[in-house]
């Protein structure tokens, strides 16, 4: 029998120990990465920790500032009556009595004037801090902070009426040096007048476009408040709002639901009615300065309005509207129709002629009838015969309206 050499046993040995190192090795690698892999992961969970822990406290502070406001005692509403030389002032609380009180010394004397809101401690009076003046909604939602989409250009037949108001508007708030070299005061008031449908309110709007005045849209009926005083307050608030954004412009549509003339027999409700009246006389032309605010007003009643609204200081100038002649229907259909398509046989004078005694309303609703009419064919333009059939539905319309508005006071 042959026998192994020593040599050949300890080579094999070698190669068998040198495997389990590279194994074992290969083990110990991948047990690293595995250690390596979940070492990141835990760093990762321990950020997202500490950002969730700064987070958390981050709400806790924010909760307890929260929690410490809620359980701040309240503070009372009150107004600086006077002040006095040591430093104190006197204060008209809402619960009805006066005080004299002490200042915080945060607060700047020459700040509390007489009528100054401020909010006094609950215990001690002290004056903590100054409020903002305070405004009705109401009144503040008056104010049209939008340009209209109404041009002087888009108005038809009212030239001459269109010329007198930018004399009596336009020029004092655009070239006020004009009435200067002159030496005169421009006009403080414009009342336009006519009947329904003619323009007046277009006229406003144009107005409101051309000129970079505040400008302040209200219906008169909207004076018109539940409680007494109400309505003079507003009237108050609306000239004050208009003399802090001057130059400005205050157009007080259906005018006659306010300015009606006053009777010796009245309910309770025409004499509230009548207070506001006053009070907008007084802003008017009273004893306070208006300043460069201007005035317009529109009504289709100037039969009834009081006569102390007419005279002059108050509206200057009295501007009618009148209902459209055929040249200045003829041009109220020309703007209308701009941008219809509209067929070769369209004769605007003719349609003038058959849209006798009509209001510039009252074609503009028949432009859009003619345009209804042109769908309802099934046409991508409008005809004559379609403008025939919308002025004779219109003249029904109005036929009806004005039977029924008969009928409801027979």
């Amino acid at each position: 029998m042959g026998t192994t050499s020593p040599h050949k046993e300890n080579a094999i040995d070698l190669n068998e120990y040198s495997g389990y190192l590279i194994d074992k090795m290969r083990l110990l690698e991948e047990r690293n990465n595995i250690l390596r892999e979940q070492k990141e992961k835990i760093e990762f969970e321990k950020q997202y920790v500490e950002n969730q822990k700064l987070k958390y406290e981050r709400e806790v502070r924010e909760l307890r500032s929260e929690l410490e406001q809620l359980k701040t005692t309240p503070m009372l509403v009150g107004t600086v009556v006077d002040t006095l030389a040591d430093g104190r002032v006197i204060v008209s609380s809402t619960t009805g009595p006066q005080f004299v009180v002490n200042v915080s010394h945060f607060i700047k004397q020459k700040d509390l004037l007489p009528g100054t809101r401020v909010t006094l401690n609950h215990q001690t009076l002290v004056v903590m801090d100054i409020l903002p003046t305070s405004s009705d909604p109401l009144v503040s939602r008056m104010e049209v902070c939008e340009s209209t989409d109404v041009s002087f250009e888009d108005i038809g037949g009212l030239n001459e009426q269109i010329r007198e108001l930018k004399e009596a508007v336009e020029l004092p708030l655009l070239k006020p040096e004009l009435f200067s070299r002159i030496r005169i005061a421009p006009p403080k008031g414009v009342l336009l007048h006519g009947p329904p449908g003619t323009g007046k309110t277009m006229l406003a709007k144009a107005v409101a476009l051309a000129t970079n005045a505040t400008f302040i849209r209200i219906v008169g009926s909207e004076f018109v408040q539940k409680y007494i005083g109400e309505g003079a307050r507003i009237v108050r608030e609306v000239f004050e709002m208009a003399r802090k954004k001057s130059p400005s412009i205050i157009f007080i549509d259906e005018l006659d639901s306010i300015g009606a003339k006053r009777l010796e027999v009245a309910t309770a409700g025409d004499r509230e009615v009548h207070r506001t009246l006053m009070q907008l006389l007084s802003d008017m032309d009273g004893f306070s300065e208006r300043g460069n605010v201007g005035i317009i007003a529109a009504t289709n009643r100037p039969d009834i309005l009081d006569g102390a609204l007419l005279r002059p200081g108050r509206f200057d100038r009295l501007i009618t509207v009148p209902m459209p002649d055929d040249p200045a229907r003829e041009s109220i259909f020309r703007i209308h129709s701009r941008g219809l398509n509209l067929s070769d046989d369209i004769d605007f004078d003719l349609l003038a002629g058959l849209a006798k005694d009509m209001s510039g309303a009252d074609i503009r609703a028949v432009v859009m009838e003619a345009g209804m009419f042109a769908i309802r064919e099934g046409r991508e333009f409008v005809d004559l015969s379609d403008f025939k059939e919308a002025i004779k539905k219109i003249r029904e319309s109005s036929k009806k309206e004005q039977f029924r508005v008969e009928g409801m006071f027979i």
